[in-house]
């Protein structure tokens, strides 16, 4: 099957770690520990997370206790900590979540949740959805900076039924920055190890009815060299870099009481070299350049205690262009905009809601056929509808959703859960939903494509259920999740389908693939003598069932261990990622090795406007490759500062 492969990296050398943080002695060390955080009851030292909302899950506001889901969310304070990379170095550190890089930040880069190709997972940007109809499709992850983040919420899980195409997997939301009622302004500012500089400026306020927060950021980095080559007196390394700036701009006007409109702006530009080929020739600079903007309008309205709703337009656009000394070699443009209309009801039992939707895609490439004009367009319009309903010990949700294609016709998703607080601090849930992704535009009318005549490319389609336990007591959780999830007619590249599309190159699109994505995930945090833990343990069995083959580059074992001590004007973290082994490629004949990293940070609160902060990533400096041929990043220091002067 075709599974969005990006590029390969080397080998890795597990002589660099010491034996005590190697990858199987890592995985069962965080295994235990997450088994023994259940006997650990200590007092409320922070917050409870089962206190947050998450919108994500059901388009509207819920309580975290009250999702049937296994969710994530990721608030400001765990964005600053990160000190290198980008959202998907985030993301990477989280439960059920892999990333395969081409080498630098800057570069191609793909997200496995749960064991699902990149496209098979959602992105949305302040609601607006992030999506490449180029190749197999799936978000830039590479392209979105962590400066402009506010919060990161996480579900995974099928999701097609409240959010159409794309939710295979789950959905990932990025939340920007939003201003508050005080005037204020927040400068952050850091140098690193390979020639890293950046910085990021906001403000904020409100004046009577109008609330404004504008945010600015840059990073420049000269980088390392992303393709290594060994016993080869022509072989003529080079340095990689990256540079990226972004803008996120927000306007609000409260109406009245209830009713408010918003505008939402977010910008952002990378620029990244990259190597074309394993051995890049002398004076030759192949650069990625890679710009996005997601925009949205919306006006929300709180008509009574039991009735709102949101009315909302948004737009996003993705062009990606490949240069070799600024010689263009590959243009591609995307842009998606949604219509969308939606309304919550408050039952004398539970609450209603209600969505209608119109999507528009738009692709520009030089691959399409000719008779497109190099351009081709589609809709999508759907009507969802969703009963959700909750008391002390029983939650029960409904999703129903149709979607209306332009170009394949009409399909149905549903999703139905329940949970069920049977003990004090104790909940069993569970979900079984169906979800589709759409074909890409390039799939269905590039030369690559089926040919005038032929029958177009179906949705790909999954079928999810999963079973959770959920216990927390104090400022301890521990969560475990079993999934199943089936997708059928996955397109993928094959010469079988030749005769069907008017390239001779040997192959072209066509529903042939099934894959079975199976697994385990436990997830846990406590408080032990003053020290915050926190961890998870992934057991996975992502498989092909065609060919009874593990699906390339993802392992079937990964973990994360996180250690974290806040003592007076100090706070710092100790971070374990441990991988198990891989295959490069769905034949499972290129294996991968498995990899660990050690990742450090400490910061200083100087005083109520000053914060210090030193990151070390990869403090073993480990050699690894998360893709056959590509180098990842070495041992990197960053050290920082953030000033939010009053005013």
């Amino acid at each position: 099957m075709s599974a969005s492969f990006l590029r390969a990296a080397r080998q890795p050398s597990p002589a660099r770690l010491p034996a005590s943080v190697r990858p199987s002695s890592t995985l069962n060390m965080i295994a235990l520990g997450l088994l023994a955080l259940s006997a650990q009851t200590q007092a409320q030292e922070t917050p409870n997370k089962l206190g947050q909302v998450q919108v994500t899950a059901t388009r509207s506001k819920l309580d975290l206790s009250q999702v049937l889901a296994d969710v994530t969310v990721l608030t400001r304070a765990d964005i600053e900590r990160q000190g290198f990379g980008n959202l998907v170095d985030l993301l990477g550190r989280q439960s059920c979540v892999e990333l395969v890089r081409n080498g630098n930040p800057g570069t191609n880069t793909s997200l496995f949740l749960r064991g699902a190709n990149t496209q098979h997972t959602l992105l949305l940007v302040d609601g607006v959805r992030m999506d490449t109809q180029s190749g197999s499709g799936g978000a830039a992850w590479e392209a979105i900076p962590l400066a402009q983040i506010e919060r990161v919420e996480i579900v995974r899980g099928a999701a097609s039924s409240v959010y159409g195409s794309d939710a295979v997997a789950g959905v990932i939301q990025v939340f920007t920055r939003k201003g508050k009622r005080t005037p204020t302004v927040e400068i952050g500012a850091g140098v690193g190890s390979l020639g890293l500089v950046k910085g990021d400026l906001s403000v904020s306020g409100a004046a009577g009815a109008l609330d404004y927060a504008l945010s600015l950021a840059q990073e420049v980095a000269d980088g390392f060299n992303i393709r290594k080559v060994t016993n080869d007196p022509a072989y003529s390394p080079d340095v990689d870099g990256w540079r990226t700036h972004s803008v996120n701009a927000r306007l609000g006007y409260q109406l009245d009481a209830g009713q408010r409109l918003e505008l939402v702006n977010t910008y952002s530009s990378l620029d990244s070299d990259y190597d074309a080929s394993a051995k890049p020739k002398v004076g030759v600079r192949d650069r990625n350049l890679h710009d996005t903007h997601a925009s949205r309008a919306l006006w929300s309205a709180q008509w009574n205690a039991d009735w709102q709703t949101e009315a909302s337009i948004g737009d996003s656009r993705e062009r990606y262009e490949t240069l070799s000394n600024n010689a263009s070699t590959y243009l591609t443009e995307t842009q998606v905009r949604q219509y969308t209309l939606g309304g919550t009801v408050k039952l004398p039992v539970g609450q209603l809601n209600a969505v209608l939707e119109r999507r528009e895609d738009k692709l520009i490439n030089s691959g399409l056929l000719p008779t497109t004009g190099g351009q081709v367009k589609r809709h999508q319009n759907a009507v969802a509808a969703s009963y959700l309903y909750s008391n002390s010990s029983i939650d029960a949700q409904l999703h129903l959703r149709h979607d209306q294609d332009s170009a394949f016709g009409g399909i149905n998703t549903g999703t139905v859960a329940a949970g069920w607080r049977f003990l004090p601090g104790l909940r069993a849930w569970a979900s079984a939903g169906t979800a589709f992704r759409a074909p890409t535009l390039y799939q269905s009318f590039s030369e690559y494509g089926p040919k005038p005549g032929v029958a177009a490319l179906n949705p790909e389609r999954g079928r999810n259920t999963e079973l959770g336990l959920n216990w927390s007591q104090g400022d301890s959780e521990l969560g475990l999740t079993v999934y199943n999830n089936r997708i059928r007619e996955l397109i993928s590249w094959d010469s079988s389908f030749a005769a069907n599309c008017v390239s001779t190159y040997g192959g072209c699109y066509g529903n042939l693939a099934k894959v079975r994505l199976q697994g385990v995930s436990l997830q846990g945090e406590t408080m032990v003598a003053g020290l915050r833990v926190q961890g998870s343990v992934d057991f996975q069995n992502p498989r092909d069932l065609t060919t009874d083959k593990l699906l390339g580059r993802r392992a079937k074992k990964h973990a994360s261990l996180r250690l974290e001590k806040t003592l007076n004007q100090w706070s710092g973290g100790l971070q374990i990622q441990a991988h198990g082994s891989r295959f490069d490629d769905n034949a499972n004949t290129k294996p991968l090795g498995g990899y660990s990293l050690v990742n450090l940070d400490l910061s200083y609160r100087v005083n109520s406007q000053v914060r210090l902060q030193a990151n070390i990533d990869n403090a073993f400096n480990k050699d690894y490759e998360t893709a056959k041929g590509y180098a990842q990043a070495p041992r990197t220091f960053f050290i920082g500062v953030r000033f939010t002067p009053t005013l």
